[in-house]
């Protein structure tokens, strides 16, 4: 019998192994029994190393711009996690400014929350909360991995350890700002990519698009390919919507 982070990892793996190929079948249910309507749009495979997909038009114009109205009044220098402690801090990692915004906060939110569920294949209730992200001219985020490496955020009271990550993009950068993946199997390059981007498989952010990977291999244990930044933007601004998915239903520690 496989582990819980088992065997979420190898339903979500057979399921997204067609590459390339449109999103199929009439519905899906999402939780509680509610036939959900599908998501169908183009799924392109990335790596296996680690295991990532390109969704193409994953969110609508109207959604992004909801996504992005939603969190402006409340945007916030963003931190990252102490690795020993657990807990959130400024560092120039990382030089965006982001929000969160509460789960199911409105039927938008609860429609796109829905949506990832469907295709990670994993129960919605082990969604973390949405993170906005904003980047301007030169603000980034150095690679770094989504697995945590602190026993607080991965216990599992709280969830346990991320298994994958939906990163959402909300506009195009005229140039730069794309994800980069340095430890993927694979590189970018030629002249539309930024010197961020060449040092390992990148991804543009295009509105409307999303990147999926998972931050654990098929056997539950971390995955290092998963390693990912977030290039400086060099023109135009970039939003971004994240949503971090636990082994178990997650339960975080304070409100959101």
């Amino acid at each position: 019998m496989c582990s819980r982070a088992v065997c979420l990892l190898l339903v979500a793996l057979c399921l997204l192994a067609n590459g390339g190929r449109a999103y199929e079948g009439s519905g899906h249910t999402v939780g509680y029994g509610e036939l959900q309507e599908e998501w169908r749009g183009e799924v392109i495979h990335l790596s296996w190393s680690p295991r990532a997909f390109l969704l193409k038009g994953f969110l609508s114009d109207e959604e992004c711009d909801h996504l992005i109205a939603q969190a402006q009044p409340s945007m916030q220098k963003s931190s990252v996690v102490d690795n020993e402690t657990g807990k959130s801090v400024d560092s120039q990692i990382r030089t965006s400014t982001g929000t969160f915004l509460r789960t199911q906060a409105d039927d938008i939110v609860s429609r796109i929350e829905k949506r990832v569920a469907q295709v990670t294949m994993i129960p919605q209730e082990h969604q973390e909360a949405m993170q906005i992200l904003h980047y301007e001219y030169g603000q980034k985020y150095e690679p770094h991995n989504d697995y945590f490496h602190d026993p607080v955020n991965s216990a599992p009271s709280t969830g346990g350890q991320r298994v994958a990550t939906v990163l959402m993009y909300l506009t195009t950068p005229t140039e730069g700002g794309e994800t980069v993946l340095p430890n993927a199997d694979t590189k970018s390059t030629g002249p539309e990519w930024s010197e961020c981007a060449q040092k390992g498989l990148a991804v543009k952010a295009k509105r409307g698009d999303a990147l999926l990977f998972y931050s654990l291999k098929p056997d539950g244990t971390e995955d290092p390919a998963s390693l990912h930044g977030s290039c400086p933007v060099l023109g135009g601004e970039k939003w971004s919507a994240t949503k971090w998915i636990h082994v178990s239903p997650f339960q975080p520690k304070g409100s959101w």
